[in-house]
């Protein structure tokens, strides 16, 4: 019908919905702009919704990401002495270490499980403890091709990074660490970051999960946990043997060679710090891995790296709060330098 009528106006109806047409263009309102704020939370992929002080130097900041489909998940700060990111005439930029959880764990489990909060060298540092999903993999999953929701790596390396550096006092020295599936993300992001992290560990870390094939089942079980599909995480550990090898530290132990690395592990039998007749199948799996990853490292030329493999010991908390113990001073030492800016 309206194409008709198109087809028989006279020279003079064409110029009067000309003129029409430019009239309602000019009075019809504007699309409301971005606020800078909200232009900047769009650049940088996530925004903080809501921040919570949960005890002395706690502070947890609920993030709205991009990077997770517009999902919100935590992020705790255990913060320096005198850190004020809101005071803008006499901001500092602090010293960071990012601790990482593992599977079935979250952002709350080093300050739960562990005497980090209570821990005197790192009144100077910022400590970052950013949720990872309970079998998230420090990973930005394949999704049989597709990509998209969950990519948890980029998420902590690309937007809660710049996000925190912007806006909460994280400085550009940053040190990595992390227990079972963050010792993994811990070498992780340390090898496919140049430059990211100073210095990373990993504590009962799994280091090479391409070892064999109990090591390749074993992951695949965690990736299936929650009833999801495990394909999504890194595909097919044959038909995607890239991916496998670009999220396996062992095949990424060039990248390592010039970054202070600390491992540790137990052999998975019970030790001082278990309960009698204690013993982790899992832990035996990663002390192996753990021991191919050192020797990859020397046989590529590490200049840095500091292995505790300390026999009897299972998968437990007791070992990783002593092992963050014992490799804090490389990290620290890996953070001097700049210091606070």
């Amino acid at each position: 019908m309206f194409a008709n009528v198109s087809t028989v106006l006279t020279p003079l109806g064409a110029r009067v919905l000309l003129v029409l047409a430019v009239l309602l263009a000019t009075l019809a309102p504007a699309a409301p702009a971005l606020a800078s704020g909200q232009q900047d939370a769009a650049r940088r992929g996530a925004e903080v919704v809501a921040v919570t002080q949960v005890a002395d130097r706690q502070v947890d900041l609920s993030v709205r990401s991009a990077a997770l489909g517009g999902r919100t998940v935590d992020v705790r700060l255990l913060t320096p002495d005198g850190w004020n990111p809101h005071d803008r005439r006499h901001r500092q930029h602090w010293p960071t270490l990012w601790l990482l959880h593992g599977c079935c764990g979250d952002y709350t489990s080093w300050t739960a499980m562990t005497d980090v909060a209570e821990t005197d060298s790192l009144r100077d540092v910022l400590v970052v403890m950013p949720e990872a999903g309970w079998n998230g993999w420090y990973s930005d999953w394949w999704n049989h091709g597709e990509g998209g929701d969950p990519a948890w790596e980029t998420f902590h390396t690309r937007e809660l990074r710049h996000l925190l550096e912007r806006d909460w006092g994280a400085g550009r020295d940053r040190v990595v660490a992390g227990l079972s599936m963050g010792g993994q993300g811990a070498l992780l992001y340390a090898a496919r970051h140049p430059g990211m992290f100073k210095a990373t560990a990993a504590y009962s870390g799994s280091a090479h999960p391409l070892l064999n094939d109990e090591s390749v089942d074993r992951i695949m079980g965690f990736f299936a946990g929650q009833d999801n599909d495990p394909l999504r995480v890194w595909g097919d550990p044959v038909a995607q043997r890239r991916i496998w090898e670009a999220h396996d530290p062992f095949h990424l132990a060039k990248r390592l060679r010039s970054v202070p690395v600390y491992l540790s592990c137990g052999d998975g039998t019970p030790g001082p710090l278990d309960a009698p007749g204690a013993t982790s199948a899992l832990e035996a799996d990663f002390n192996r891995q753990n021991h191919a990853l050192a020797a990859e490292l020397r046989r590529v030329g590490a200049r840095h790296l500091t292995t505790n493999f300390y026999g009897p010991g299972t998968h437990a908390w007791a070992y990783w709060e002593r092992e963050l113990h014992a490799s804090l001073p490389m990290l620290l030492e890996a953070l001097k330098g700049d210091g606070a800016a």
